[in-house]
């Protein structure tokens, strides 16, 4: 199939000429018409088939244009780098389309956004968060929405997004389109659609969890961090093969940890990048191992979450995940659109069984490396590779003997005070009424006898 399969028009068609696309992936292929028919859709793909112009593409062909100010169409996205991302792919599909787009997203001035907004926008992409500052300032208006896309729904939910979202769709119309995008689903993502979505029509290209034949995986068995560390620095030394890398690891902690133990033998080629670092360094730190400036990007697994960056030679997993999903989308970051990857593993014996959960949903065993000779094999352990020792006389279980004794007793029951839940007055009134007017005073006197 090509694109002109799909009968799209001539301005989308001259966009993706100028893209070098001819051929749509199997998820835009199958996701077209269904977008199109305007029924709700749920469409699950791995991370990295071209997701978002499965969606955006019927989108803009249906997109008529518009003077009104209010958006037409809201996406949203679980990070901030993925709505810059996401931003950059429908301009360039909407090259000759009089369409305007803007990405809002937290962490920068609140005031500049408004601004935008007032502009007049057809198409916003955001993250929940700020997407719902703007709606109740009143700046934004969301009842013109005709379509509503979340991508990476999965990371919303993982984000603790959920409470948000549900508010987000308490002022969205309720006669519009929902279109959900994900990579897995899950017991939550089931549940979103069953209490928000009507009747949706399914499109799955892939079984959660099944790797691309394009990524060559392989993993290396090491005792422990310094180890990871030695065979991480000697593997980097072939800067013709590994040109460019993407390191994950499951902790901001450690991510700084790592990019700190790197920076003496690779400085210039060196970025890192976690959620807390701000929002400049981040999008400085993507843009410069984009371009190429830096060879190595360090990151951590919500950064992997639908993460664009072509012609990345080697994802290596620096730790293993303990959710095996984790690292199907961190070795999606090599091996996009069609060409081939590359993916190492490292593995310690505690992360042993992590590893089988991996292997298990792919369904395949990773082939392993053998160490190499030249690697120096480190004793030395961080604080929490360490076994623990408890002291001898401090145990954590205390001793009969060391039982509270006779000074601790319980309170009288004249001393134990009652919790009413609330004021003394209401006691009060309950034992003496009210009078039915205030002429009778009487009325106590009768009653208490």
């Amino acid at each position: 199939m090509t694109f002109q399969d799909l009968k799209l028009n001539t301005p989308l068609y001259n966009a993706l000429d100028d893209l070098g696309f001819t051929n749509p992936t199997p998820i835009q292929a199958e996701a077209f018409n269904v977008v199109a028919s305007g029924s709700d859709v749920v469409g699950i793909a791995q991370t990295g088939t071209g997701k978002t112009f499965a969606y955006m593409l019927p989108i803009l062909r249906g997109l008529k244009y518009s003077e009104q100010e209010s958006p037409r169409v809201l996406v949203m996205v679980p990070t901030r780098e993925l709505v810059v991302q996401v931003v950059d792919e429908i301009e360039k599909l909407a090259k000759y389309i009089n369409v305007r787009v803007l990405g809002v997203y937290g962490g920068v001035n609140i005031n500049a956004q408004k601004r935008a907004v007032a502009e007049g926008i057809d198409i916003i992409v955001a993250t929940p968060g700020r997407l719902y500052d703007l709606a109740v300032s009143r700046v934004l208006q969301l009842k013109t929405i005709q379509k509503l896309v979340i991508d990476e729904v999965d990371v919303m939910l993982d984000l603790g997004f959920r409470h948000q979202l549900i508010n987000i769709f308490d002022i969205l119309p309720e006669r519009r389109q929902n279109i959900m995008f994900s990579a897995t689903m899950t017991e939550d993502v089931d549940a979103l659609i069953n209490d928000f979505f009507i009747a949706p029509k399914r499109v799955s290209i892939a079984v959660s969890g099944t790797p691309l034949e394009n990524i060559d995986q392989h993993k290396y068995a090491v005792p422990n961090f310094y180890t990871k560390l030695n065979l991480l620095k000697e593997i980097l030394k072939d800067t013709e093969t590994f040109n460019k890398v993407l390191i994950f690891v499951g902790f901001k902690k450690m991510a700084d940890r790592l990019f700190d133990a790197l920076d003496e033998n690779f400085h210039d080629e060196l970025c890192v990048i976690h959620s807390n670092k701000t929002q400049n360094y981040r999008l400085r730190s993507i843009e410069q191992f984009r371009a190429g400036d830096n060879r190595i990007l360090v990151a951590t697994d919500v950064m992997a979450r639908g993460l664009d960056i072509d012609n990345v030679s080697h994802v290596i997993n620096f730790d293993t995940p303990n959710f095996p999903e984790n690292y199907m989308h961190r070795i999606g970051r090599t091996g996009r659109a069609e060409r081939e990857g590359k993916s190492i593993l490292f593995y310690t014996e505690k992360e042993q069984e992590a590893l089988e959960r991996i292997e298990g949903l792919m369904q395949m065993t990773i082939p392993e490396i053998e160490f190499p000779e030249n690697v120096a094999i480190s004793t030395d352990l961080l604080e929490e590779e360490r076994p623990q020792i408890l002291e001898r006389n401090n145990p954590l279980k205390l001793r009969d003997e060391d039982a509270p004794g006779s000074a601790f007793h319980e309170k009288k029951e004249k001393n134990s005070k009652e919790n009413l839940g609330g004021s003394y007055k209401f006691k009060i009134a309950a034992k003496y009424k009210k009078p039915k007017t205030r002429g009778d005073k009487n009325y106590n006197k009768r009653n208490k006898k």
